[in-house]
């Protein structure tokens, strides 16, 4: 049995194949294969004057929204900004809003291609003097927003209220810091 299986060993191992793998050539006609991929190449080619002209466009749209981002290069002119903003928004009124405390806040991650500063204050007014300020708020022609507000009654009588707002702002990207930069994925979208 020994012998037999080993003939058959030796014969499996030496027999010739007949149907040895080759080189496998490209099937059907070659000529109008290569004439498919160049009609889909010239098809590739001819979208991409339009797809530059989107991008053209896009790039422009970006620039003009991009210059409504407050134009600062530190911390503190961020703030400053923001309280000017404020102040011009309180005194556009007949009797100007009285802010009577400010608290600067930092800079925050925006998505990554942001940052956000906060400046927040605290205001007494009169309900209408309020309602006309946060109407005023989002016309600036900067990227500005009240991020948070908190409204007590201060004289009722008088009709008068305090408050405490928050103004947030867009700023460059690199006046984030290190530390309060998001990683990729870990975060969700932009809390703006």
């Amino acid at each position: 049995m020994l012998a037999a299986s080993a003939l058959l060993a030796i014969g499996y191992r030496f027999w010739p194949e007949s149907s040895a793998p080759g080189v496998v050539g490209p099937v059907g006609n070659p000529v109008s294969n290569a004439e498919r991929r160049l009609a889909r190449l010239r098809e590739t080619a001819a979208t991409v004057p339009a797809k530059e002209a989107i991008f053209k466009k896009i790039s422009a749209e970006l620039n003009v929204r991009e210059r409504r981002i407050l134009a600062v290069a530190s911390l503190p002119q961020s703030q400053a900004q923001l309280m000017q903003i404020l102040r011009r928004v309180g005194s556009s009124e007949n009797s100007p809003v009285e802010i009577r405390a400010t608290e600067l806040g930092s800079i925050r991650d925006l998505g990554g291609a942001y940052g956000e500063a906060t400046v927040a204050v605290q205001v007494e007014c009169r309900i209408d003097q309020m309602v006309n300020m946060l109407a005023a708020i989002p016309a600036q022609p900067e990227w500005v927003a009240l991020s948070d507000l908190r409204v007590t009654s201060t004289n009722a009588k008088e009709k008068t209220l305090g408050a405490r707002l928050t103004l947030s702002g867009v700023v460059p990207a690199k006046l984030v810091p290190e530390e309060n930069r998001s990683r990729q994925g870990k975060k969700g979208g932009p809390a703006f």
